[in-house]
């Protein structure tokens, strides 16, 4: 892998809005109302991840409900642990211990699902999503959901959509009683340039933030001290528009201070990206050497809403990796 990379030598990226890439999520969820296709896609995009040796995946999904289908929030979650389930290419350990209350998952939860015969295996957690467009009762509904589903893999709870659309103080209700619920959440922040938003999403400290492409600098020296990880997704912020140039990207003062971040995808389909893609944009763009990625993947495990158990298993993944590969 390169040390470094003539500006030349970018890679050049045809853009959309950020308006446009919404309206094409508007049509993903189109094609996600009935429970054969969330299983579908659920299965395909594990199993893709899995194909580029991923071995822990936090999964967000924003639940939703289809009258027309006979979808509720709950039923849609039950498609998705099917579809997790369904995997076959790859060993899966999804998480749980015990069993469920909930009405919508009425099988026992499956420890490391998959072959006897040892194979590879992917870590599989999931965040449910409180889109931007709900209101104060749905959001709610969304947390409660994952409360219930603690023991079918749910981890943690996510704000997205978009983000010029909703107040603030409508979810701050439900992100409260998730953090009284100790469930950890992440959010969307500072994807426009919302001070007083971005300043109200710090002041309920969550345990990690992304996108952050507006923050200014007093908003910067509270995240630092605040030791709030950031998810980085490169492509989708350049092809967003976000930063003119994915060298102006505030990647390099974070890693250099030593700050904690996780190079995330966003979504792969719409920014036809990939995890690997990912990291070698970061690497031949700041220039980091293979030891330095490598070391950038592994501390990434810290900032993951798994429990303790998961974190050490990670770890000595990476360790055993790192004694082959001579790191």
């Amino acid at each position: 892998m390169p040390t470094s990379m003539a500006r030349s030598e970018t890679p050049r990226y045809y853009g959309r809005s950020l308006p446009e890439c919404f309206k094409l999520f508007d049509l993903y969820h189109l094609l996600t109302t009935d429970h054969q296709t969330v299983t579908r896609i659920t299965k395909e995009v594990i199993e893709d991840f899995a194909a580029e040796n991923v071995v822990y995946l936090e999964l967000r999904t924003t639940p939703k409900k289809n009258e027309a289908k006979g979808m509720t929030k709950c039923s849609y979650m039950k498609a998705v642990i099917d579809g997790i389930r369904a995997v076959d290419t790859v060993d899966v350990d999804f998480d749980t211990s015990g069993t469920s209350n909930v009405n919508c998952s009425e099988a026992t939860p499956l420890n490391c699902i998959g072959s006897p015969i040892k194979r590879k295996k992917i870590y599989v957690r999931l965040l449910l999503s409180i889109d931007r467009r709900e209101t104060t009762a749905a959001a709610l509904e969304t947390v409660n959901l994952a409360m219930d589903l603690k023991n079918f893999g749910v981890v943690g709870i996510d704000l997205s959509g978009n983000p010029v659309i909703g107040e603030w103080q409508t979810f701050l209700p439900a992100l409260k009683h998730a953090k009284e619920l100790g469930l950890p959440i992440t959010l969307h922040c500072g994807e426009v340039p919302n001070h007083k938003e971005i300043q109200a999403m710090l002041d309920i400290c969550p345990q990690r933030i992304g996108h952050a492409c507006f923050l200014v600098e007093e908003e910067w020296k509270r995240v630092k001290f605040l030791k709030i990880p950031v998810e980085i997704c490169l492509t989708s912020n350049i092809r967003t528009e976000r930063f003119s140039s994915i060298y102006d990207h505030f990647f390099a003062d974070l890693y250099k201070a030593k700050h904690q971040v996780a190079l995330c995808t966003d979504d792969s389909g719409l920014f036809s990206t990939t995890l690997s893609n990912e990291f070698y944009l970061a690497a031949s763009t700041f220039g980091l050497n293979k030891d330095e990625m490598f070391l950038l993947a592994r501390s990434a495990i810290q900032s993951t809403f798994a429990d303790d158990e998961v974190k050490h298993e990670l770890t000595k993944i990476f360790d055993d990796a790192a004694n082959r590969l001579i790191i």
